[in-house]
């Protein structure tokens, strides 16, 4: 049996000795703004919008609550948060935007976007900051920046397990000085929303190249002929802000200068864009869970069954103790993965980035499901966000990769490691 080298076990040990988690001054000063805006402004604004949630189908407009909630952000510098660039964002690292991630976790439908850090634009501004021309960066980013517009990415596909980008069949076929798109995409989050005007799609431009040089990135108007919103698709009953459409591409016509990077570079853009972007999620992932756990709390101290506060029941404290753990470890190994990509880079974190996207989102599920049974009744209406939380968390499982992917890349590591 072989056991770790001594020098890896060294090695291990040193990398413990150097993290700190310690919050910056500049981060601890976002989170206290960030935590009064909430409370002052977000909260407020969840229960309003929440009587008016759209119809299925039915276009999505920004409310006057979010609107004004935006104005009221940028306006406190509350803005581009998760960009770890000075001239364009907050210039924070992965760790310092963590906590703040948190927070906004907590109102996931509106915080995340009222502060211009809601995915998928997260995700996609990231990509045509990294990967984008100068023009593409004047004609998209910047509007994408200022919040003037919104953005969607077009990946996913029915009919096929697009988990293995080798099924994927949209095309993107290369005609002159332009390219065409054909295909179908689905769970194109924010595609229903007016304010969409840009999507990211990704398709083969080259079926028979090696596996990871078939795919490409293109821009693709949302207005361009071709394009049709073919429906939304609710997530267990809920139409989310933005919605996630399916969207058809009828050989959509684009120029050539459309291409984000190379023809063939679409699998490579994919995994630098999923990694922080699922980080994000995690991070959200851990507000959710901390916020069903003062729910809980909240709750089982007001609530009397069988002569006694429910808080006061042993079942009950064990839920609320293993909550209080769960999170707490799940928060360690999001800080890790954030202090690993901010110090070694995405690449390095492969690993870690797909252990915490199993289990950030399962954490919050169990926290919640706990929730929801402390609150009876109460817990599987509306008249509390729990259900809307469970059914955004049980979706993470599958969003940006299922669950079973994730533990496959770990397991492998884990093998093959030295």
């Amino acid at each position: 049996m072989n056991f770790l080298s001594p020098t890896a076990d060294f090695a291990r040990l040193t990398i413990v000795v150097f993290m700190d988690f310690t919050h910056s001054a500049r981060s601890r000063k976002y989170q206290e703004q960030l935590e009064a805006f909430m409370t002052e402004h977000v909260y407020p604004a969840e229960r309003a919008i929440k009587s008016r949630d759209p119809l299925p189908g039915e276009p999505i407009e920004a409310s006057p609550e979010l609107i004004e909630l935006k104005k009221i952000a940028r306006s406190q510098g509350l803005w581009n948060l998760f960009l770890p660039d000075d001239e364009y964002g907050a210039g924070l690292t992965n760790v310092e935007y963590a906590p703040l991630a948190e927070i906004m976790g907590h109102v996931i439908e509106l915080a995340p976007e009222a502060t211009n850090c809601s995915a998928p634009d997260t995700g996609n501004m990231e990509v045509i900051h990294d990967f984008g021309t100068p023009e593409q960066k004047e004609r998209w980013l910047v509007p994408l920046l200022e919040g003037e517009i919104r953005s969607n990415f077009g990946m996913t596909e029915p009919g096929v397990a697009s988990s293995d980008p080798r099924n994927l069949q949209c095309s993107i076929t290369r005609d002159g000085d332009d390219y065409i798109v054909s295909g179908m995409k689905w769970w194109s989050t924010g595609a229903m929303t007016k304010d969409s005007k840009i999507a990211i799609v990704m398709g083969v431009t080259d079926p028979d190249a090696p596996p990871k040089a078939r795919y490409s990135m293109i821009l693709v108007p949302m207005d361009a002929e071709g394009v049709e919103v073919v429906r939304g698709v609710p997530v267990f009953g809920y139409i989310h802000r933005g919605g996630h459409a399916q969207v058809r591409y009828n050989d959509v016509r684009v120029p050539a200068s459309n291409m984000i990077a190379n023809a063939g570079d679409g699998y490579m853009i994919a995994q630098a864009r999923l990694g922080p972007g699922r980080i994000h999620h995690c991070m959200r992932a851990i507000g959710q869970a901390e916020r069903a756990l003062a729910m809980m709390i909240d709750r089982a101290k007001t609530r009397t069954a069988f002569g006694k506060r429910i808080a006061d029941q042993g079942v009950i404290q064990d839920w609320i103790a293993q909550s209080r753990w769960r999170i707490d470890q799940a928060r360690l190994l999001v800080l890790h993965t954030a202090w690993l990509i901010d110090t070694e880079g995405n690449r390095a974190a492969r690993r870690d980035i797909s252990a915490i996207k199993v289990v950030a989102p399962n954490t919050a599920l169990w926290v919640i499901d706990k929730a929801i049974q402390v609150h009876g009744g109460m817990g599987v209406c509306d008249d509390t966000p729990l259900a809307s939380m469970w059914a955004n968390m049980r979706t993470l499982r599958l969003a940006d990769g299922p669950d079973e992917v994730h533990t496959m890349v770990v397991a492998r590591r884990e093998i093959g490691r030295d």
